[in-house]
């Protein structure tokens, strides 16, 4: 009987979504297109950028990024910092949630508490990044009293967090999602499970209020909240999101002003680029995702461990004609990536230098290099004693039409130049595929990871031992040693030493073929005449829309 009830409240919550979409006022509403399902509006479950927008649109946290991506207060309407760098103080602004409900330090103490608790996919922003003081111990399981958890409310308008040591970039991390409120009260009133999951188990205190949602179908919106703190600010009725799976029904929902905003790539930019009036439309901004080949190197996968060879994977990463896939397949502006951390996102505070500006800095060990390839592929077969490696390779197949493209050509690229490799192209859902990623049962992933904060720990930090997005399972002391000093140790306090020392880390990173980077995502995206001030970054959040005017 429970499950007969769970499916017609499901087919009762699908006919809300379709209905609310349908008589929404289309004139009064920006239509906008999505490149994946939504599948979760808990902070804690959600893990893509497309999920992290609307949850945005929706909750703001203490801080929000202003139009070049700095922190700026949101509920936090100001805060102090002790001069030892480690005791943030915020003071709330009188705010509310969409139920009535006064927004409160112990929304924040709670949604925190719940993270290390239940240790999310994005958990360790509290630990490893945040290194607020007690999360690492709760989220590990050695610590099960959750008050330990360095983050108080000694009152309704004031929050305490303590640090192990400082982090110069920790107002930035409040405007992510993982350190968003919650409200206690109404999230105990819920099923378990229940939260995030539409809108009658959604509160906000943003901009706009959840209209109408079902986890996973292809449309969602939601509409402007009137008693938004800073409701004077948001100019537009409501944002309709629709997902698209293809650029030429991107293109096509453009061109039939269905959308206002799409995203389009391959033939389509060029289309748009020589059409007069949708040349007009076109922008191409910074995506921040960088694409790359994961690598599981573990027994289980990949011929019994077969890709833990380094040599293995410096043969794939040096088969892959980069420049290729951006210019004939990709082809929306995305960059050449030959760094573990991509360009355009992370600056020197000191220099003003972009991290990853010298993309040649690694070219003994990746590039498009044949004859590189051929002779660590002739190692590998030595030190493994196997001529013939079958391995397969899993990419979403709603992820962007591009994706399959670009997933044929690496396959062409490697076969044709390693003797004796074969690569199987597997296509699946970017959910069954990060499914697969995060259980170990994969040979080689396409895939992606977008940078949660300006700094290139955003990307150093996923290949720590044992962390939970290290999907290849790499382990090396020197590298784990490098962070640490970065993170919470020797050079923690030591600017110039500290972005010396990542450089070291991601030197290891690429000399091992870690991973393959492919190229960093930029979004050629056709904006509707009349449509304005809808910022894009390259970092956290890709789009907000508090100022944006249609």
């Amino acid at each position: 009987m429970k499950k007969f009830a769970a499916f017609f409240l499901a087919v009762a919550l699908l006919m809300t979504s379709v209905s609310m979409v349908a008589t929404a006022d289309d004139a009064a509403y920006l239509g906008v297109m999505l490149g994946t399902n939504v599948m979760s509006l808990d902070t804690n479950l959600a893990t893509d950028g497309d999920s992290f927008e609307v949850i945005a649109d929706c909750i703001d946290g203490l801080m929000q990024m202003d139009a070049d991506g700095a922190a700026v207060p949101a509920i936090a309407e100001s805060y102090d910092l002790s001069e030892d760098g480690l005791t943030y103080t915020f003071h709330l602004r009188d705010a509310k949630w969409s139920n009535g409900a006064d927004v409160t330090a112990d929304d924040f103490v709670f949604a925190w508490r719940r993270i290390a608790k239940e240790a999310g996919e994005y958990a360790y922003m509290l630990d490893e990044i945040g290194n607020i003081k007690g999360a690492a111990e709760i989220i590990s399981g050695a610590e099960s009293d959750l008050t330990t958890l360095a983050v108080t409310a000694p009152d309704a308008k004031t929050l305490v967090v303590e640090l192990n040591v400082p982090v110069s970039f920790f107002p930035s991390l409040m405007y992510f999602p993982t350190f968003y409120p919650i409200n206690e009260a109404f999230y105990a009133s819920l099923e378990e499970g229940m939260y995030g999951t539409s809108p009658e188990t959604f509160l906000s205190n943003g901009a706009f209020v959840l209209e109408s949602y079902t986890p996973g179908t292809a449309s969602l919106s939601v509409k402007k909240n009137e008693t938004y703190w800073d409701a004077d600010r948001v100019k537009l009725a409501g944002i309709r999101y629709q997902v698209v799976g293809s650029s030429d029904s991107a293109l096509s929902s453009f061109r039939a002003g269905t959308l206002d905003i799409v995203s389009v790539s391959g033939n389509q930019v060029d289309a748009a680029k020589n059409d007069a009036t949708l040349s007009q439309n076109l922008k191409v901004t910074g995506a921040g995702y960088m694409w790359y080949l994961s690598f599981s190197q573990t027994e289980k996968n990949a011929q019994g461990g077969m890709l833990a060879n380094a040599n293995l994977r410096l043969a794939f990463t040096n088969a892959i004609d980069r420049d290729n896939l951006v210019d004939n397949y990709v082809m929306d502006g995305s960059l050449a990536t030959f760094t573990a951390v991509p360009p355009q996102f992370a600056s020197s505070a000191t220099t003003g230098e972009d991290f990853s500006a010298d993309q040649s800095m690694f070219a003994d060990y990746v590039g498009y290099n044949p004859e590189k390839a051929q002779e660590y592929l002739a190692a590998a077969k030595a030190e493994l004693g196997v001529e013939e490696f079958t391995f397969t390779m899993i990419y979403g197949n709603n992820e962007g039409d591009e994706v399959a493209k670009v997933a044929q050509a690496i396959k062409e690229d490697v076969e044709d130049l390693l003797d004796g490799v074969t690569v199987n192209l597997q296509p699946m859902t970017k959910a069954e595929r990060l499914d697969k990623m995060q259980n170990d049962n994969y040979d080689i992933a396409l895939t992606r990871w977008g940078p949660d904060y300006a700094d290139p720990m955003t990307y150093l930090g996923m290949w720590i031992t044992n962390n939970s997005n290290n999907y290849g399972f790499w382990s090396n002391a020197e590298y784990d040693q490098l962070i640490a000093d970065c993170t919470t140790g020797a050079y923690i306090t030591d600017y110039d030493a500290r972005w010396a020392a990542m450089y070291k880390a991601e030197t290891l990173v690429m000399q091992e073929a870690v991973i393959a980077p492919l190229y960093t995502k930029a979004n050629a995206n056709l904006i509707a005449a009349g449509v304005e001030n809808v910022q894009f970054h390259p970092v956290a959040l890709n789009r907000v829309y508090k100022d944006a005017v249609k």
